[in-house]
């Protein structure tokens, strides 16, 4: 009778060590879930227009998609009017939080689809079908965190409804700790999440990050794009006019193209980012609020001021405080600048005029070295696999990289004692 009591007590201890939250010790017997961030712009938006205003001359009501590679572009609304709708209002209002200055033109309503579900994000095809060739099953253990890539992670729920995300593929997976994936843009998202969760939430659902080409710092490449625009369908660069105005003048209205900017902080003036060839004045990251003055453009000063740097991840207190496996390409020629005729909306790209240093073909080298800082967390792993020649959209679908991805979910966590 004693040996039977005994026995309950050995056994109910074990189900405490393995499930109770705030372990910080191994993951449980399985497969580690993983929640990916998509790069700027690869989550699928729905844009319901219901007798808009905003955009004379477009239609007043519809719908359409906006994703990187939409296979079904809309045939009702153009690029242009495309732009004008989804250009953000910005309430100059100083009594207001920043966040909460920003909102959609009336009549126009922007929805995640398929949010949580791989279907959201379509351009990681090879991760996804590369984990489920080692037994992972979509939906369940691969799931997407995905975002209105206009908006910067203090607006639009997205901490809320990550959190509830990352935990619900916790209790759904065998309270297994998540492990999270971002690319380019996502680790912002990520970094955030990890940043403004207590330390025993960490310790309860995560059980490492991996950061493929994160754009922590900012990249020089969204200084031009406030002038020359950008077309989301095929990442090229608007060939009229007026798209390219309509496009700039949507990319100046998003709080994330600062966030997304070259963060003077960690950029200082180690390059250019516009040149302007009507005055001869170059620019660099550290040179943002001249920029801005001299384009006429107060109220990007303004959500400038805010939002460049605004996920903190350089300095001690913004360590993610996880086990970190980042990754990132090099070698390649990479845009960090333009030259342009001035400084209006609507400069149109010309090949020849664009500024580069090395990089993934998207970020630059400054960019994707910056994570380094991480090399001080005081107990958690941290590493930073180069990809000599991987291209910044192939690096998610790497062989090699998806290996060493593999390799790190199968591996237990460390084991930190807080403040670690």
């Amino acid at each position: 009778m004693r040996q039977v009591s005994w026995l309950r007590i050995v056994i109910a201890a074990l189900v405490v060590l393995t499930v109770s939250p705030g372990t910080a010790g191994a993951s449980p017997p399985g497969r580690t879930p993983v929640v990916l961030f998509p790069a700027f712009h690869l989550t699928r938006l729905e844009v319901v227009v219901d007798h808009q205003t905003a955009a004379p001359g477009c239609p007043r009501s519809g719908s359409f998609e906006d994703w990187y590679r939409n296979d079904h572009p809309s045939g009702l609304f153009s690029q242009v009017c495309r732009d004008r709708l989804l250009t953000l209002r910005y309430d100059t209002n100083p009594s207001k939080p920043m966040a909460s200055r920003f909102s959609n033109a009336p009549g126009v309503d922007v929805r995640l689809l398929d949010y949580g579900r791989t279907d959201s994000a379509p351009f990681y095809e090879p991760l996804y079908r590369a984990l489920e060739a080692h037994g992972y099953r979509r939906n369940t253990d691969i799931r997407v965190a995905g975002y209105d890539s206009r908006l910067t992670p203090d607006m639009g729920g997205f901490l809320q409804r990550t959190r509830e995300l990352v935990e619900k593929t916790y209790r759904d997976n065998g309270n297994r700790p998540v492990h999270l994936v971002g690319h380019s843009n996502g680790p912002l998202y990520a970094q955030y999440l990890l940043t403004h969760m207590p330390r025993a939430w960490r310790d309860t659902y995560i059980q490492g990050f991996t950061p493929i080409a994160g754009n922590l710092p900012g990249q020089g490449l969204l200084y031009p794009v406030l002038f020359t625009g950008l077309d989301i369908q095929d990442f090229g660069y608007p060939t009229t006019r007026e798209n390219a105005e309509s496009s700039a003048r949507l990319y100046r209205s998003a709080p994330s193209s600062y966030m997304s900017a070259a963060d003077p902080r960690i950029f200082g003036n180690r390059e250019v980012v516009v040149q302007d060839t009507s005055t001869g004045r170059s620019y660099t990251p550290r040179d943002y609020p001249e920029l801005f003055a001299d384009a006429g453009m107060p109220t990007a000063r303004e959500i400038a001021d805010h939002y460049i740097g605004f996920v903190r991840f350089a300095d001690a207190r913004s360590f993610p405080d996880v086990d970190v496996y980042a990754e990132r390409g090099s070698g390649l020629p990479t845009t960090v600048g333009a030259r342009l005729p001035n400084l209006s909306a609507g400069q149109i790209a010309q090949p020849g005029r664009f500024l580069y240093r090395d990089g993934d073909g998207n970020q630059e080298d400054i960019t994707n070295e910056a994570v380094l800082a991480w090399r001080a967390m005081g107990c958690h792993r941290f590493g930073l696999t180069d990809n000599p020649g991987v291209d910044h959209f192939s690096l998610p679908g790497d062989r090699h990289l998806l290996d060493r991805l593999l390799a790190h979910l199968a591996r237990p966590r460390s084991d930190c004692p807080a403040g670690g």
